[in-house]
């Protein structure tokens, strides 16, 4: 008890004297607030991405491939192919009893950001007319779904959001023509948002694509057995040999390596950071002892131990990183919570997502302040506790 008493002591000794030095004190807290806040915005872009990836594709839905593809870009499928998959088994029938299939299209546009008025990458995808069915997911929110045979464009919520000329009833141009666009789509947020859909035959006219496709999408009569069972088809035929995976596999495989560098990014560069933080954090520490050297040195003559001094520079620098983490966390939380952003995706096109903020998010923001505030005041804690008796007698 005798020691709580003597820590309690020592402690309210330093808090009590911030004011007296109220500008480092506040340099250390913001310098930690700019850390905390860059590691929760970098970490915060990392879960938009990631929770807008992982609510992309459907087990219940496979896409076929040219064998070898990694990406629709550089895939090829031609309409004998086509036509060779709708008697492929597993393939579950759509709402006319017809095997439910789309040939697609994957072609980059460009789109003018809103935010800042630069040009950027956005996907238009030549869809069949059952889009909608090889999809799980997606409904349309305002107008109609495109008709075959027209120059007509349905638009993600992301896209309209994100893009200027892309709200609804409005004419665009892409490429050589006008479209006219019909309607807009929500797909829970995940990627399909940031692409813009037209007939596919229109934009193999107008794009020069002659008679082929990029993928097919099939929706699966079985998802437990089908893509297995797709895959001896597709092995079993020389006129296909394309590569079939779920569509949830295929998204996630391009997705990932774009994952890994949003969240990879942020933790370095907040750890660069934060050795400014840290410099900031020991500078105002080794004052605050240097400034109370004469009180701490009369408790010591007085009977106080060394330990309660540690214990009391620790608590001040703890109680510093602590304010300025919760301060960049607020402070992030407002500047970005609900906006949303976009970046390259798989493809080389726009990926519209939002910021995500967690718990977990905080916490982990909370435990880098308080690492700045135990290395920043560990040192100047030591100082203090080894501070000799004769510094109560030593002029001021």
């Amino acid at each position: 008890m005798r020691q709580w008493n003597q820590i309690s002591a020592v402690t309210m000794m330093n808090l009590r004297s911030i004011p007296q030095r109220i500008w480092q004190s506040l340099s250390t807290v913001v310098s930690v607030g700019i850390v905390v806040g860059v590691l929760l915005a970098f970490q915060a872009l990392g879960n938009g991405f990631q929770e807008t990836v992982r609510g992309t594709g459907s087990d219940n839905v496979a896409i076929f491939l040219r064998s070898g593809s990694e990406s629709e870009l550089n895939s090829t499928v031609t309409r004998e192919q086509v036509q060779l998959l709708s008697d492929a088994p597993g393939i579950a029938a759509g709402a006319d009893g017809q095997p439910a299939l789309s040939g697609e299209l994957y072609v980059i546009v460009d789109g003018i950001k809103r935010s800042s008025g630069t040009k950027a990458n956005v996907p238009l995808r030549g869809v069949g007319a059952k889009a909608l069915e090889v999809r799980d997911g997606v409904r349309i929110v305002e107008g109609r779904m495109l008709e075959p045979g027209r120059n007509e464009l349905v638009v993600g919520r992301g896209v309209a959001k994100e893009f200027e000329g892309f709200d609804f009833g409005s004419t665009i141009r892409l490429g050589t023509s006008n479209w006219e666009i019909v309607g807009v789509f929500e797909a829970g947020g995940s990627v399909f948002e940031s692409e813009v859909w037209a007939d596919t035959a229109i934009i193999q006219g107008v794009f020069q694509r002659g008679s082929t496709v990029q993928s097919v999408r099939v929706r699966l009569s079985d998802p437990a057995s089908g893509v297995q069972a797709l895959k001896a088809f597709s092995e079993g035929d020389p006129r296909l040999k394309l590569d079939v995976q779920s569509e949830r596999s295929y998204f996630a495989g391009q997705a990932q390596g774009f994952v890994n560098i949003i969240f990879y990014l942020g933790w370095p560069l907040a750890i660069a950071m934060s050795f400014g933080a840290l410099a900031g954090a020991l500078n105002t520490m080794y004052s605050s002892v240097d400034a109370r050297m004469r009180d701490i040195a009369t408790l010591r003559a007085i009977g106080f131990g060394g330990f309660p001094a540690f214990a009391g520079t620790m608590v001040e620098a703890l109680l510093l990183a602590s304010i300025g983490g919760v301060i960049g966390a607020v402070a992030t939380w407002a500047l970005f919570s609900g906006l949303t952003a976009s970046t390259l995706g798989g493809g080389f096109t726009q990926v519209v997502f939002g910021f995500s903020f967690t718990p977990m998010l905080i916490v982990e923001g909370l435990l880098l302040a308080l690492v700045i505030g135990f290395l920043g005041g560990f040192l100047p804690a030591i100082r203090a506790a080894r501070i000799p008796l004769l510094a109560a007698f030593r002029d001021a």
